[in-house]
């Protein structure tokens, strides 16, 4: 019978980054890291500083019902502004104000993800989600709903271009993380890549979004059978150049699209930020070394060892967001799920120029230098720093200092310039 001490399972800090910034009062750091989040948003328009710490100021620290409460208030405050200016023809108001709703909606819904029948969190999903589509109706570039052949059902996306021209352009594609909707890739990639002449398809896949809250289809490690559909896609329309085509993924996208780019080769260009080849190894760091063997077999003393540290709010919140993404009851199966999430053996395989991203304070990268020595195909690592305001978890609040090396990089890569 285990009766060991599990205690250490609590510090799941490894990706609530530390504060960067006296920007808040917050004493609690994943308080702290969801405001930064935001507020990485405003240089690409979806998000406002004033209206991010205003929002913060009416918080009570550490309380989830709070969070909820204040950010649902801005976000709501904020489309009402959206439809106002809408109706009165002030169209590049309410796209502004709506793509800052969408951003608001979103941190609203952050901490309430472990229950997937919560009806607030599918209320405000799908608000953040229609204010975006609202944005989208009055842009400056293009922006397509399209549906993507997938197993027996569709992936949901977006194919966004500069223009309506339908010149073909080279094409990024990018899709969410462990805790994000399609529409957080907005501003995450998807601007930076319109400014610079770039089309950018971005999609959900299974234990993400709508493919979570809607359809329940969750994460799955061989990301190639999600990532193959949407290439036949890309390389199907007019518009996208199919000999410069790439893969971009960021936070868990940092072990999905290399995962993916193992097996389809139609890539010109990868990028991962941070770089994760072994997911089963980081979240095994988190037991305790007893309980390691005795989880990995099933033990059932040592699952519920670990299952009652859920009693823990905030322990709850984090594990039960991403055992409920891969369709889990149990931490000791989560642990046993992610030990398939590796494809260590396979690096080799990947065979496109590749850009790593590490970064000295996300806990997530630990895995990116070891890659990049590892990759046999040409490789771009690139290390960023809290000294230059880049630090954290993919960069944190430097999101521009992030699009400007990974897009200039790109840009050398699908040109044929890039250094070998």
């Amino acid at each position: 019978m285990v009766t060991l001490s599990c205690s250490s399972w609590c510090d799941y800090t490894f990706i609530t980054m530390p504060t960067t910034t006296a920007l808040s009062s917050f004493e609690s750091d994943e308080f702290t890291a969801q405001l930064e989040r935001t507020l990485g948003k405003v240089y690409d328009g979806c998000a406002d500083v004033g209206e991010c710490l205003a929002t913060a100021g009416r918080i009570e620290d550490g309380d989830y019902e709070s969070w909820y409460d204040e950010w649902f208030a801005t976000a709501e405050s904020v489309e009402d502004t959206a439809r106002e200016a809408r109706e009165r023809g002030h169209d590049v108001s309410a796209r502004e104000a709506f793509l800052r709703a969408t951003e608001y909606y979103r941190s609203a819904y952050f901490f309430r993800r472990h229950d997937l029948d919560d009806p607030d969190l599918h209320e405000t999903w799908q608000r953040q989600r229609d204010c975006f589509r609202a944005a989208m109706e009055m842009a400056d570039h293009t922006c397509e709903s399209v549906d993507i052949p997938y197993e027996e059902t569709v992936l949901e996306s977006y194919f966004l271009a500069p223009d309506d021209s339908g010149a073909a352009r080279p094409t990024v594609i990018g899709f969410p993380g462990y805790d994000s909707p399609v529409e957080e890739s907005y501003a995450m990639l998807a601007r930076a890549a319109l400014t610079r002449g770039y089309n950018c398809l971005l999609f959900e896949g299974p234990g993400q979004g709508g493919m979570l809250y809607e359809k329940r289809l969750f994460f799955r490690p061989d990301y190639e059978t999600v990532v193959t559909p949407v290439v036949d896609v890309a390389v199907g329309r007019e518009a996208v150049d199919e000999s410069r085509l790439a893969l971009v993924g960021r936070s868990f996208g940092g072990y999905l699209a290399p995962r993916a780019a193992t097996a389809e080769h139609r890539l010109a260009a990868l990028a991962a930020d941070p770089a994760i080849y072994d997911l089963g190894t980081l979240v095994l760091q988190l037991v305790p070394e007893e309980l390691r063997a005795p989880v990995l077999e099933g033990d059932p003393d040592a699952d519920a060892a670990l299952d009652g540290q859920l009693e823990d709010p905030h322990a709850l919140e984090f594990f039960g967001s991403r055992m409920a993404a891969h369709g889990l009851d149990s931490l000791g199966e989560y642990v046993r799920e992610l030990q398939e999430y590796t494809y260590e053996s396979e690096i080799g395989s990947i065979n496109c120029p590749t850009f790593v991203a590490d970064n000295e304070s996300d806990r997530l990268a630990v895995q990116s230098h070891d890659l990049a020595t590892r990759l046999t195909a040409p490789t771009e690592y690139t290390k960023f720093t809290d000294a230059e305001g880049a630090g954290g978890h993919c960069e944190g609040m430097g999101q521009s200092v992030f699009h400007q090396r990974l897009f200039d990089w790109l840009d050398a890569t699908l040109d044929g310039t890039a250094s070998p």
